[in-house]
């Protein structure tokens, strides 16, 4: 399994519609795309501090890929007026020994 990570800074005053707009919009495009298992999304706690964090599981490296080559430039259009600072991404392995459980629950 892999894990697409991106960092941002995102406006806090319409963290609620951000939400709302990933919800409605960004998850169904998700859905729709090979490989795609799960979005973890991640806010700050406090104000002042506007790094947000999202997490998307794929079940190959290759899916994760394709997906950031023909779909994710629409999906950043999406959510681009909620960003303050440009989107950092990660590909990274997720070591699936370590995450038993995490593996069943996909599996169900």
């Amino acid at each position: 399994m892999f894990a697409r990570i991106l960092e941002f800074g995102v406006k806090i005053e319409k963290r609620a519609e951000f939400i709302k707009v990933l919800k409605n919009e960004v998850v169904p495009i998700l859905k729709k795309q090979v490989g795609f298992r799960e979005i973890l999304p991640f806010f700050p706690d406090k104000v002042g501090d506007n790094v947000a964090l999202n997490i998307t599981l794929w079940t190959t490296k290759t899916d994760a890929e394709r997906f950031q080559n023909e779909t994710y430039p629409r999906v950043y259009e999406i959510v681009k007026p909620f960003l303050t600072t440009p989107v950092t991404m990660r590909l990274v392995t997720l070591e699936t020994t370590l995450s038993e459980h995490l593996v069943e629950t996909f599996a169900a």
